[in-house]
This record gives structure tokens, C-alpha cells and sequence, in this order.
């Protein structure tokens, strides 16, 4: 089993300074964020071990896995939530202006109906047993 590779994650001011040791070497970068010091970690792990099938890498802020996962993740969960940003302010929507509207249906009445005296229709649709 080969070592973990450790990157090493310190923020400075809005960018983040990665330093990357394994397989003998340390390698250093910046990147302005930690979605983007995440991304140019893998970068580097990939010219650090090319020929590795397999690779370990502990991510690590403050000496601490938790800590990077935990900042890591919430940075990833606040930039999903926020939308793109636009060049050109968006407008709310308009309403479609509607066809002639409907004509208001009346509310049913809570009492029942009265029996009404059955129309010729409904003679012809139900016969009756003479």
C-alpha cells in the first residue's frame, strides 16, 4: 500500500495556499477559493503521482480532515443555492393578458333541493315499469 498523500489547505484572505507532500515531494499553489484550491489539489496530486492506479489523499485544514470537509462542504452547498450571476437585471414576470374571462360560477347551496316534477326527457331516458 502506497502512503497518503497529505494537502494541507490555509486560507489567506479570500485565496487559499495548498501544499501538497507525498511520494518524496512538497508542492505548493494558491487558488481563490476552496472549490477552486479542491480542484487544483487534484491537479497536483495528478503530476505528483501520474503512473498510481490508486491515490490516498487527506485533505486537511488546520491539521484537521473534519475541519476541510466541513468548509469544503458548506462552500459547496452556499454556491448551489445562489443563483448566476447576470449581466442584465432580470424583470419579474409579466401576466399573460387572459382570453374573456369566464363567467363566475354561483356557489351550491348548503339546503337541498326541492323535488321537481320530472321533464319529458327524463321519461323517455328512464322507462317505467306499467
Amino acid at each position: 500500500m502506497a502512503e497518503p498523500i497529505e494537502a494541507n489547505y490555509t486560507p489567506d484572505g479570500d485565496d487559499w495556499t495548498i501544499t501538497i507532500k507525498g511520494r518524496g515531494r512538497t508542492l505548493k499553489a494558491t487558488a481563490p477559493g476552496i472549490i477552486a484550491a479542491r480542484d487544483r489539489t487534484d491537479q497536483l496530486v495528478e503530476e505528483l503521482a501520474p503512473d498510481d492506479e490508486y491515490r490516498t489523499v487527506v485533505h486537511l485544514l488546520n491539521g484537521d480532515a473534519v475541519e476541510f470537509t466541513t468548509a469544503y462542504l458548506t462552500a459547496r452547498m452556499t454556491t448551489k443555492s445562489e443563483p448566476p450571476p447576470s449581466a442584465e437585471p432580470e424583470e419579474p414576470p409579466q401576466p399573460e393578458p387572459a382570453a374573456e374571462a369566464a363567467p363566475a360560477r354561483k356557489a351550491p347551496s348548503p339546503r337541498p333541493r326541492e323535488p321537481e316534477e320530472a321533464s319529458a326527457a327524463d321519461e323517455v331516458a328512464s322507462p317505467s315499469a306499467s
